[in-house]
């Protein structure tokens, strides 16, 4: 009798045809599990937002005098809200903050020297912010040969005096900065450049028997140091709020303060976020707003955790009523 059975061909092959269905099967399940992932994380997301744009709501309603005497409502732009609430019903009113984006704080350096006596030596920062720039410092110090009244330094910007160091104060080559001043360069530096120059008085090591300074440049007649501090607002994709407690006896808000939370991570779509009613319920078009104009608030965002992917585009819109603005 003939026995049925398979040959090694057939049960390779058969196990073959096995391991390619179950390779179907299991990238179906993956790619239905993430799908789900997805979307569950879409959803949650969605819900954050909402929450957080419901929250904000409720505290503006309530937007009253800061315990500093401040207006209610301190600044109102379109990607940023600053206002006055008692957000924890705790009886003191706190300084709330909604923003997009992030704030940047940036520091560069750069040095100059002149072998000249009575020389001039410069500096130029280009290109040093990508954003919005909301502040810029200079911070000068020189070096060299600056101990006597008539020894002193000129600091210009793009051709402009900023101010006079070491006209008392400093030592003949201290071997250290001095003189130090901080000067705001925020005007000059619109245009994404500045331009300085440290220009020494003729006086500067011009004599015979003047000393010799060689601290890292030997035989150098004056240095500057010139440190560009500024802070720039970055866009992104949160939605922040900032809390500030107020402090002391009379109460004051301190910036360095302020705790910060993130309502949202994926906000995608570019200011405005905030749009702002007058009297008449009619969206007020210039922005910073003027405080005392409004009486209503609208916020709209867009929300996606990844634009690339479906399912599309989720948009939440919120209006408010600022009461306490109401008789102002």
């Amino acid at each position: 009798m003939k026995k049925n059975s398979f040959t090694l061909i057939e049960t390779l092959v058969a196990i073959f045809v096995f391991i390619l269905l179950m390779g179907a099967v299991s990238g179906a399940i993956l790619m239905l599990y993430r799908t789900h992932d997805y979307q569950w994380q879409q959803s949650l997301a969605i819900e954050e937002a909402r929450r957080g744009i419901e929250t904000m709501a409720w505290e503006l309603r309530e937007a009253r005098q800061g315990e500093n005497g401040a207006y209610p409502i301190e600044y109102a732009g379109d990607k940023e809200i600053i206002f006055y609430s008692d957000i924890d019903n705790d009886g003191k009113t706190e300084r709330v903050r909604y923003f997009l984006g992030e704030i940047v704080n940036q520091t560069l350096t750069q040095k100059c020297v002149t072998f000249t006596s009575g020389g001039t030596c410069s500096v130029s920062f280009s290109n040093f912010f990508s954003g919005v720039l909301k502040s810029a410092q200079a911070r000068v110090s020189v070096e060299g040969d600056l101990g006597s009244s008539n020894e002193y330094v000129d600091i210009y910007v793009d051709s402009q005096n900023l101010g006079r160091l070491c006209v008392s104060g400093c030592t003949d080559c201290a071997g250290t900065w001095q003189g130090t001043q901080i000067f705001d360069v925020f005007s000059y530096a619109q245009d994404n450049s500045l331009s300085f120059l440290a220009d020494a008085s003729s006086r500067v090591n011009s004599g015979t028997g003047e000393p010799t300074c060689n601290w890292e440049e030997p035989a150098h007649k004056m240095k500057a140091n010139f440190e560009l501090t500024f802070s720039q607002e970055i866009q992104g994709t949160e939605l922040k709020k900032g809390v500030i407690e107020p402090e002391g006896d009379p109460p004051t808000y301190l910036s360095d303060q302020e705790k910060i939370f993130v309502i949202t991570s994926y906000v995608r779509n570019a200011p405005p976020i905030f749009e702002y009613l007058d009297k008449d319920n009619q969206k007020i078009e210039n922005y910073p707003v003027r405080l005392g104009d409004i009486r209503g608030m609208r916020v709209y965002l867009v929300v996606n955790i990844d634009p690339n992917r479906p399912p599309n585009e989720f948009e939440i819109k919120s209006y408010v009523q600022l009461r306490n603005l109401k008789s102002e």
